[in-house]
């Protein structure tokens, strides 16, 4: 139990409010006053959650069941004591069903309030401890960095994810927007439910909508039985629409109608299912463009971002360069040995900081460890960096190497030369298309399904 906890009273009595103050004050608690039931929500949104609130049923304008309703689906997590003068067991079964920890009778015995104020804190102490222990064993990696940007993201996050709030996620590919998605969900209401991902670019536009809604048996060639779409899975959690700017235009209006209605038809049914999930997307594209362009629909981006969250690009927060490398490095130490006596020097760390990083986050990662792997010395150093990492440093005049001059004296025939070319040249394309499958496809001439096929075998991951 915090020692220091922080309380909330909000009663329009002033005598009320004055006497619980004293008492609670003299128990070292810190406390904080609302005499209507619209001050106490501002108040939450301004100064963030309490420990926890003290709350009068019977209130001039928004009444204290009202507020309890408002605060439960806004997702805060503090236990509410309600306060009545005039008790009554239906004021207390609806109190308590809307979310209430105790119910206490004005003007409340002091040994009852302090009894109930203890136990109250007591399990949101409990609380927080078991939502502490989720995150240790949790597998999402923590949010790094010491920049502005950064600390706005992680306070945004901080004060969004309790809510139910749509989240639309913007920036460059490998920026770590999925990253911001999962902690969303991590530390949202639905932590304990199923968080559940979709690559809109990665699916073919006749199978997305199957994918989202899913399917009656029967309802196309190979739907030999019935199928749950990503929206009924993620029921009562969060769904993760990524690359949200790919979506095709008619999978986009089933979405919306989605949105609006809370139910969903599967394809080839007639029978409604509701479905109850937080929706968080993320794109690399700009949509007021696509918007423009008639790619986007403009109702369903007023849909989705309610909270806008901007990751920016690495090269605008070099900052943080340092801390990352030195996370991947332990990181990596962790899984294999020959990465523990790696550290870098402080030249070599302002040779990563001048990098342009046109990869991002991603990008810094897979050099971190071909820097671990290929360095001779444990301490890798300014020329480690240039020789290993060359073609990224400004101001290099020469020529890269030819990639396909390494394939040749490294292939054992033809064949292997061959597959190692087409996947080089695969991943360029891939590159210069920010990595959109279809696009790609398109370019060069290909069928998507042959392009999976050859994704697939060459192991080419995003």
């Amino acid at each position: 139990m915090k020692a220091n906890a922080r309380i909330l009273l909000t009663d329009d009595e002033p005598g009320i409010r004055r006497a619980l103050r004293e008492i609670l004050e003299f128990e070292g608690y810190e406390v904080l006053e609302t005499s209507s039931g619209e001050e106490a929500l501002n108040l939450l949104v301004e100064k963030g959650p309490v420990d926890l609130m003290f709350l009068d049923v019977k209130m001039q304008g928004m009444d204290g069941l009202e507020v309890l309703e408002k605060v439960s689906g806004s997702g805060y997590t503090f236990p509410v004591i309600m306060l009545t003068g005039h008790g009554n067991i239906d004021t207390a079964v609806k109190s308590t069903r809307l979310g209430a920890f105790d119910f206490l009778q004005k003007p409340p015995d002091l040994n009852r309030l302090l009894i109930a104020t203890r136990n109250a804190l007591e399990r949101k102490s409990l609380y927080d401890q078991n939502r502490t222990m989720r995150r240790k064993i949790s597998n999402v990696s923590e949010i790094l960095g010491n920049s502005k940007a950064i600390d706005t993201i992680r306070q945004t996050i901080k004060r969004v994810a309790p809510t139910d709030a749509r989240v639309l996620i913007t920036g460059e590919n490998g920026t770590g927007k999925e990253l911001v998605a999962r902690w969303m969900h991590e530390l949202s209401k639905r932590a304990d439910r199923p968080f559940i991902e979709v690559n809109c670019a990665a699916i073919p536009a006749e199978l997305l909508e199957s994918e989202l809604f899913g399917h009656e048996k029967g309802a196309f060639t190979g739907a030999v039985r019935q199928r749950i779409g990503k929206f009924e899975q993620a029921h009562g959690g969060t769904l993760f629409l990524d690359e949200i700017g790919d979506m095709p235009p008619e999978s986009q209006a089933k979405v919306l109608r989605v949105l609006q209605e809370q139910t969903l038809v599967r394809v080839g049914g007639t029978t409604p299912v509701a479905v109850d999930v937080r929706i968080v997307s993320a794109t690399n594209k700009n949509l007021q463009e696509a918007i423009e362009g008639g790619k986007f629909r403009e109702d369903l981006y007023h849909r989705l971002n309610v909270i806008p969250v901007h990751v920016p690009p690495l090269r605008e927060r070099k900052e943080d360069i340092p801390v990352l490398a030195e996370a991947f490095l332990d990181q990596l130490a962790g899984r294999d040995i020959i990465f523990a006596s790696k550290s870098f020097s402080p030249q070599a760390m302002h040779r990563l900081e001048t990098l342009p990083w046109t990869g991002n986050i991603r990008e810094l990662h897979n050099v971190v460890e071909r820097l671990g792997i290929l360095a001779l010395n444990p301490v890798i150093d300014a020329d480690t960096v240039d020789r290993l990492v060359s073609r990224n440093v400004p101001g290099k005049d020469e020529p890269d190497e030819d990639p396909l001059s390494g394939l040749i004296e490294s292939a054992s025939g033809f064949q292997e030369f061959k597959e190692s070319a087409e996947r080089v040249y695969l991943l360029r394309m891939l590159e210069a298309n920010d990595w959109n499958i279809s696009v790609t496809a398109d370019k060069i001439g290909m069928q998507r399904s042959h392009m999976y096929n050859k994704m697939k075998k060459y192991h080419i991951h995003r």
